[in-house]
């Protein structure tokens, strides 16, 4: 089979081309910029702006692979974040679409339900989150988000075009999760909980909603967005500034994560897995990204939370994958 990856130099597309190219497929790549650390492979500078371009390459190829976007709102303005990773994708489906290719595989995120980037408190309806949540966005590159998801079930009403689009949290390169610094900021994390629970509950609650209160204090201020303005620093001999950390940044992503060498996985498995209908699957790791009982994550940090869906016993994560293990066999 002969498949195109738009964003074919970044940190996804990069392993999903290098997996699909050691199984035998015939890989084409197009990027913006740059030049394809793979060998032996056909890669061409292309612009997913454009239309004329993108259906020229995507010409004699089975499926698509859609990598290609703006990966957060400080990469630009709100108004190109959104116009780059919608047209952008517009168009990737209208090139498939005309030239009768009926597989698009998509990068989306697990933005789009509006967590990481908020200018406002993120609180789930229930836990673990699943693709039945409901999204709401509210920033420039989440909305987008979801709206690439939208693009996808339009085509397949509109022409028939199956396939995912994948809601990735943060992507990691292969062994981040063995190195030491890694395991170094985990450790510490832990020890900051562990000695954050041992205070009594009342001091507990205390802390709590002043770290909340500071938190949305400093996200209305929209410091995450276009220019990058991320706050210096934090000394991390002051618990205070460690807990501000964990609350106002980790617990915005439900402490998600995944190796890039699963998301080349999913993605290959969402090229080939018999099904119809456009699918948004979340992809993360199964365990949280800290190696915590997610249940006390989710009573310091989501008190509000009382339905659990599905059950989640020690680290397994706040994020269920279950409905990509059913479709694809992730």
């Amino acid at each position: 089979m002969q498949v195109l990856i738009t964003g074919g130099i970044g940190l996804i597309g990069h392993a999903v081309a290098t997996r699909l190219q050691d199984q035998g497929w015939d890989v084409r790549l197009i990027d913006i910029g740059g030049a394809a650390d793979v060998p032996d492979i056909d890669f061409v500078v292309c612009d997913i702006l454009d239309f004329d371009a993108v259906r020229e390459q995507v010409r004699g190829c089975d499926a698509v692979v859609h990598m290609a976007a703006l990966r957060s709102p400080y990469h630009a303005p709100g108004q190109d974040v959104f116009r780059i990773n919608t047209a952008g994708t517009f168009n990737v489906y209208e090139a498939a679409a005309r030239e009768g290719i009926r597989r698009v595989v998509q990068a989306s995120s697990i933005n789009a339900i509006g967590c990481a980037w908020n200018l406002t408190d993120f609180t789930p309806r229930y836990l673990p989150v699943d693709e039945d949540h409901p999204r709401i966005t509210n920033d420039p590159y989440s909305f987008s988000k979801q709206v690439v998801e939208d693009i996808g079930e339009y085509y397949w009403r509109r022409e028939g075009i199956s396939g995912v689009a994948f809601r990735f949290p943060g992507v990691y390169k292969p062994d981040y999760h063995k190195s030491s610094q890694y395991f170094e900021r985990r450790d510490s994390i832990k020890k900051l909980l562990d000695d954050f629970i041992s205070q009594p509950e009342a001091e507990q609650q205390r802390q709590l909603a002043e770290l909340k209160k500071r938190t949305l204090a400093y996200r209305a201020e929209r410091p995450l967005e276009y220019p990058k303005s991320w706050p210096p620093p934090a000394n991390t001999a002051d618990i205070q500034e460690r807990l501000f950390g964990v609350y106002a940044f980790d617990r915005y992503n439900l402490w998600t994560f995944i190796d890039v060498r699963d998301a080349a996985q999913s993605v290959e498995k969402a090229l080939t897995a018999d099904y119809e209908g456009s699918h948004n699957l979340f992809v993360n790791d199964h365990h949280n990204s800290i190696d915590y009982d997610s249940r006390t994550l989710a009573r310091l940090f989501f008190p509000e939370v009382t339905e659990w869906k599905q059950n989640v016993t020690g680290s397994e994560s706040l994020v269920s994958i279950q409905r990509a293990r059913e479709l694809i066999g992730f």
